[in-house]
């Protein structure tokens, strides 16, 4: 419903601006970022002051803040005599510096955005919402080398991605770009021929760290023998004419990697859907690089260069962008131009495709969407790279042919271990979800940006701003309300009972007088909708989390005050404060899902 408040906010702005000659203008009716100031706030002073001046020049206004209070008088009585059906929706408008409008909604209404949220559940859906195709890429892990904490961020945050994307209606397809070709694979088998033992590796509940131990073995040889280099080149090319022997082994390689990678991808509770939900590795595209090769040859977008062919960008915008090596092999960017083409076709020309990668890759992407754009397959904005700021050892990158990494699997145990210890009467379903909660929202609380140095103990923080403390709020607000089913015999889960009692609550209660609390938690299931569609916008998923958390700690505070549920509480404030439970518990649900993060049922 607060979609439909701001609505009404810019129709009425939009007939004021008119009267001055302000035609489409731009401008934001938004929640304010300072309490305080209004339930909601818009910046059309600001923005079209200008547009004012040159319409009116005769005004003696001569300021945004003037500007603003004109606009106030202009608009006041129609905001306020605005109704939902018979509660009036606005109490009162002001104006703030530097020339902000701000808008406060009534009591009754902002109980009435909790009744609905309350009875009908949690609508994120703008009006007239057109649905998109979003393609999301994310994870991405090479074959035969386990999970890294590096992993860990372009996995929940590509997932996270594309469940805030579907929780408004989208169509979201997830595709996992496997890393299976590449002079790495010859390396690989050249290592498992020379020091592997394919029995053991087979045997093994970890393959992965096996073939691993092998990379990080060769690289180690390779130092003091560099022709061991030109021996791994050797087996890529055995590799890529097709030798059955080394064939069967990169195979092997693929099916010990996805059967450890799923296992991870369980824990985690991510998922794919493309190529029934294994996602599509580099190898499959090769047979489609002649194609693009001559649609890029056809275009005139190829130059060859000491052998090599590389696309150049008028006025050097961009270096030079490699497909082709003298030698005439692939590089992940020829079989990147060939998969995003396989995913035109597939999907449409109107699919936008997100790559969820981390921040070295940027310049990259960079001439991968450019180029796509020469080639006239996307416009502006289908092509966009999330990218994340790094996990980084206090002694520097984390390289895994150099062995110094922090591995994954053994973060997630050791995060299992700590929750356990802290509740034993927990079974092992619910402490991983605690476990794992922890961990994503340790990464979701700050900007994906942002580089961090890892750290035991705030990688796993289970205490304060963590994942733990959003999931006991949501146990704490469900044992309410299975609190007042025993002692009010109200059960606010009974669809039925809710949408009866919801419009008579609501007239049973005009009039009330709410405490401070109870209106700031009202303020924060009404700004919900507002705060995931930002999200939306701007593709970040931290809001969200400093939402949820913000409204735990009202929610905890109003707990610790309020009494809830009694038998001597007036049966009109209990119904209006168990529909405060109930509208934040279901917020914090919706909240949590789509961040990945499983609630508990008890903690």
């Amino acid at each position: 419903m607060i979609f439909e408040e701001i609505k009404l906010i810019q129709n009425i702005l939009n007939k004021t601006l008119e009267k001055y000659g302000i035609e489409k203008a731009k401008f934001s009716v938004d929640i304010p970022t300072q309490k305080g100031v209004g339930d909601l706030t818009t910046n059309v002073a600001l923005t079209t002051f200008k547009d004012f001046k040159k319409s009116n020049p005769e005004s003696r206004v001569n300021s945004p803040l003037e500007y603003a209070s004109l606009i106030l008088k202009e608009t006041e009585q129609d905001l306020l005599n605005l109704k939902h059906d018979s509660v009036k929706i606005f109490s009162k408008i002001d104006v703030a510096k530097p020339a902000f409008i701000n808008v406060y909604l009534t009591d009754e209404m902002l109980l009435l955005e909790t009744l609905q949220v309350s009875s009908k559940g949690v609508d994120v859906t703008p009006p007239n919402f057109k649905s998109k195709k979003y393609l999301v890429e994310y994870s991405s892990p090479n074959i035969a080398k386990p999970f890294t904490i590096g992993h860990f961020r372009t996995t929940i945050i590509g997932h996270a991605i594309a469940n805030l994307l579907e929780t408004v209606g989208n169509t979201v397809y997830r595709d996992n770009h496997l890393g299976d070709w590449g002079t790495q694979f010859g390396k690989l088998i050249y290592a498992i021929k020379t020091w592997g033992n394919e029995q053991e590796i087979e045997n093994s509940e970890r393959p992965v760290k096996l073939l691993v131990d092998l990379y990080i073995k060769f690289h180690d040889e390779a130092k003091k023998n560099p022709e061991l280099e030109n021996k791994g080149r050797e087996w890529f090319t055995k590799l890529e004419q097709g030798d059955k022997e080394v064939i069967r082994l990169w195979k092997k390689c693929i099916e010990w990697s996805i059967k450890e990678f799923d296992q991870t991808y369980k824990k985690l509770g991510v998922y794919f859907t493309e190529n029934d939900g294994r996602g599509y590795g580099e190898s499959y595209f090769i047979s489609k690089v002649p194609e693009v090769l001559k649609e890029l040859e056809d275009k005139n977008l190829l130059t060859e260069s000491e052998g090599a062919k590389l696309v150049f960008f008028d006025n050097d915008e961009l270096p030079p962008f490699m497909v082709l090596k003298k030698d005439g092999s692939t590089l992940y960017s020829t079989r990147d131009l060939a998969t995003d083409k396989f995913r035109k076709e597939k999907h449409g020309d109107d699919i936008t495709i997100i790559n969820e990668v981390g921040a070295e890759q940027k310049l990259y992407f960079r001439q991968l969407f450019k180029v796509e754009e020469m080639l006239g397959w996307f416009t502006k904005g289908q092509r966009i790279h999330v990218w994340h700021g790094m996990f980084k050892l206090k002694e520097g990158k984390m390289s895994t042919r150099e062995g110094n990494v922090v591995w994954l699997d053994d973060v997630l145990n050791e995060a299992f271990v700590r929750v356990k210890e802290m509740s034993s009467d927990l079974n092992d379903n619910e402490i991983w979800k605690i476990a794992v909660g922890a961990l994503k929202w340790n990464d979701f609380k700050r900007r994906r940006r942002i580089d961090t140095v890892f750290d035991w103990n705030e990688i796993l923080n289970i205490k304060g701003n963590s994942g733990p403390y959003i999931q006991y709020t949501y146990v704490r607000s469900i044992s309410v309300l299975k609190n007042a089913k025993e002692v009010l015999s109200l059960d606010m889960h009974d669809r039925q009972f809710a949408d009866t009692k919801a419009t008579e609550l609501l007239q049973r209660s005009l009039g009330s007088k709410f405490t401070n609390l109870e209106k700031e938690l009202m303020r924060y299931i009404m700004m919900y909708p507002v705060v995931v569609n930002k999200s939306i916008d701007d593709l970040e998923l931290t809001p969200i989390a400093t939402y949820l958390y913000e409204c735990a700690q009202l929610f905890n505070q109003y707990y610790a005050k309020q009494k809830l549920v009694d038998e001597g509480v007036d049966s009109t404030q209990a119904l209006v404060r168990l529909n405060i439970v109930n509208a934040v518990a279901i917020i914090i649900k919706h909240g949590l899902n789509i961040l990945g993060i499983d609630t508990v049922e008890k903690m």
